[in-house]
């Protein structure tokens, strides 16, 4: 099954967009369409925020990093600001999923 997202108007894809592909294409109704996206981005989320990594084949990976506390600076005053040790999402495309973008067919 392949999806196509040749009307969207927007640069962007959104969850109400994933929503209405799914009805479509796959002949959910609209509220199992809308509950199944918002399911599985809360279960992203919620993994996520547990500190677990997620992995989906072919696509990527998405990880929890700590970035350490660090000495900053205030671009237009040189004034030094100290920023706070944070966690953040970093995303890692798949190689499939990089070779698909340069435009080569998957192995």
């Amino acid at each position: 099954m392949e999806f196509t997202v040749e009307s969207l108007e927007t640069p962007a894809l959104t969850k109400a967009q994933l929503a209405e592909l799914l009805f479509e294409q796959i002949g959910l109704n609209k509220r199992e369409s809308k509950d199944m996206i918002d399911a599985f981005f809360d279960l992203i989320v919620a993994r996520l925020i547990e500190g677990q990594d997620i992995k989906i084949s072919g696509f990527g990976n998405f990880q929890i990093r700590t970035k350490a506390p660090r000495p900053g600076r205030n671009p237009r005053t040189g004034e030094l600001i100290p920023i706070e040790a944070r966690r953040v999402v970093t995303f890692h495309a798949s190689s499939k999923l990089k070779e698909m973008i340069q435009g080569q067919a998957p192995q």
